[in-house]
C-alpha cells in the first residue's frame, strides 16, 4: 500500500499545536523506511493534478517544505476539511516554499514559460492558477541522510531503496501527465530525468532540462542563466559556457512547444 494521507491524518491531525519548526526533525510516527543512515519519511505530497501542463521537479522536498506541508494539513483537517482539501493545500503552501519559490518564478518567467501558459506570471502556480501546475520531486517523500537533507548523494539510481521510491512513486505518476512538459530543477535532477528518457520512461522532447535549482546557493548561475550578472562578474565556481548552453537548448525547446489554450 502506497503511503497515503488517509493512513496518516490522525497522526498528524494529533501532532502538538503548531506541530513543527522548520529545525525540527519529523516525528517518527511518519518514519516510511530506513537504510542504514538514510531516513524516508511520510509528509503530504502525494496530491497529483493531472490537468497540468507544466511539472516541476525537484529532487525532494526538504525539512522546511515537509514541515509546512505537514503544518497546513494538520490545519486543514482541524477546520474540518476533506483529505483531497487538506492534500490540495499542503501542495501549493509546502512546494518549494521559502525563497526558492521566488528563484523558480523569476527563472520560469525570463523564459516567458508564463506567456506560453497565458498567464501573467508564474507566481500565480502558486495561487490562482495551481490548475496548470504540478509541483513534484523524484522522491515525493522527504529523505534525510545523518539528520540532514538528501543532496543527491548517493545517486538515486544507484541505491536500492532510493531507486524503488523513484520508480514506484515518480516514475509511475508521469503518465498521468498527458499534455505536460517537465521541467527538472538542476543537474543532479536532470541527470535523473535523462536516466528515465533511456529508459523510454519519458520522452525527451517533453523535458525543459537546463534550469537551475532555486536555492540560494545557485544565486550567482541563477543571475547568470537570466542575464542580470555579465560573464566577466562570475566566480571560479560557475561555468559560464555550461549555462549557456542550458540557455540555447531551453529557449530552442521552448519555441517548439505548442500554445497552451487556457480557459
Amino acid at each position: 500500500m502506497k503511503p497515503s494521507l488517509e493512513k496518516y491524518a490522525a497522526v498528524i491531525k494529533n501532532l502538538p499545536d503548531p506541530p513543527l519548526r522548520g529545525g525540527d526533525s519529523l516525528p517518527q510516527q511518519l518514519l516510511l523506511d530506513r537504510d542504514g543512515t538514510i531516513e524516508i519519511f511520510y509528509a503530504p505530497f502525494e496530491y497529483s493534478n493531472p490537468k497540468a501542463r507544466i511539472v516541476i521537479v525537484g529532487i525532494t522536498p526538504g525539512r522546511v517544505q515537509a514541515v509546512n506541508a505537514i503544518r497546513e494539513v494538520q490545519s486543514q483537517l482541524k477546520k474540518g476539511a476533506s483529505l483531497d482539501v487538506a492534500l490540495k493545500a499542503a501542495k501549493s503552501t509546502g512546494s518549494f516554499s521559502g525563497p526558492m519559490r521566488i528563484n523558480l518564478v523569476v527563472m520560469l518567467d525570463y523564459f516567458r514559460l508564463n506567456v506560453w501558459l497565458g498567464i501573467g506570471s508564474c507566481a500565480e502556480l502558486f495561487g490562482a492558477r495551481m490548475d496548470l501546475a504540478q509541483f513534484d520531486s523524484l522522491l515525493r517523500f522527504p529523505v534525510f541522510i545523518d539528520g540532514g537533507n538528501y543532496n543527491g548523494k548517493p545517486p538515486m539510481v544507484d541505491h536500492p531503496l532510493l531507486r524503488r521510491y523513484l520508480l514506484d512513486h515518480f516514475a509511475v505518476g508521469v503518465g498521468l501527465f498527458r499534455d505536460a512538459v517537465f521541467i527538472p530543477l538542476g543537474d543532479q535532477v536532470g541527470g535523473v530525468f535523462r536516466w528515465l528518457t533511456q529508459r523510454q520512461i519519458l520522452d525527451d522532447a517533453r523535458v525543459l532540462d537546463g534550469f537551475q535549482h532555486p536555492s540560494g546557493a545557485n544565486a550567482e548561475r541563477i543571475a547568470y542563466l537570466i542575464g542580470r550578472k555579465p560573464r566577466e562578474a562570475l566566480s571560479s565556481k560557475t561555468n559560464p559556457d555550461k549555462i549557456d548552453a542550458a540557455r540555447d537548448r531551453l529557449r530552442e525547446k521552448i519555441r517548439s512547444l505548442k500554445p497552451v489554450s487556457v480557459p
